[in-house]
């Protein structure tokens, strides 16, 4: 099912009336915002979302800025930043926050994920994080960490049932960057399960597997449970 083709969720009431109504007409006519400007996000959560006949927007896309995320747990900042897109756009709101939990740093860099590297005096992006990582990680024997994704979904910016998914992968992080697919930390998170990293895999496996994979279809499920 296409993108432009909402779902149809059928349900007959008590008198034998059929309310079937579509998830275009009960959300944002089958738009959603998603409350990042990060590309690789929107391609992999927009396939996974499609089969719900849902549409994600990026926020940049409608002239919408980023959100402060001034707290210290995912599930707080997915919130804020699907509140924020939401009353800027008049639109129901998904937000990720997402990031890499390292077992000898005490599960950090968490929420600071995407400014890990400048920490060290990178500048912000993909490839400096994977460096610093690698050269914090120097002489590290536990090699254990997870990338955790938590999705938040409004239907309003003032929803006060906010659906919360959280998935988790787990795996080991290689010494060295290995493979050409993904983004973020994909080319050094290691998964023994599969005997490769998460950007040697193809993108169909990873997003059946990946943590965002895991969050979004828990969302889905959640969506169709409680707003189709």
């Amino acid at each position: 099912m296409s993108a432009g083709s909402p779902a149809n969720t059928s349900a007959v009431n008590a008198s034998g009336v059929n309310t079937s109504v579509s998830a275009g007409a009960l959300l944002g006519g089958g738009r959603l915002v998603l409350a990042s400007n990060n590309k690789g996000k929107l391609v992999e959560l927009q396939a996974l979302f499609q089969p719900l006949g849902l549409a994600l927007v990026r926020q940049a896309d409608l002239g919408v800025g980023e959100a402060e995320e001034p707290f210290r747990t995912f599930v707080e900042n997915a919130l804020a930043k699907a509140r924020h897109a939401s009353r800027a756009t008049g639109l129901p709101a998904l937000a990720d926050d997402a990031g890499l939990c390292v077992d000898a740093f005490g599960g950090l860099p968490g929420v600071d994920t995407a400014f890990y590297a400048m920490q060290f005096g990178y500048p912000k992006g993909d490839d400096h994080n994977v460096t610093a990582l690698l050269q914090q990680m120097e002489g590290i024997s536990n090699r254990r960490a997870a990338l955790v994704s938590t999705l938040v979904a409004l239907r309003s910016a003032d929803d006060p049932e906010p659906l919360i998914a959280v998935g988790r992968a787990a795996g080991e992080i290689t010494r060295a960057p290995v493979g050409e697919q993904g983004f973020g930390f994909d080319p050094v998170m290691f998964l023994p399960q599969f005997g490769c990293t998460f950007a040697q895999l193809d993108p169909a496996v990873k997003n059946a597997h990946s943590h965002r994979g895991q969050a979004a279809r828990q969302m889905a499920q959640l969506m169709r449970e409680r707003w189709l």
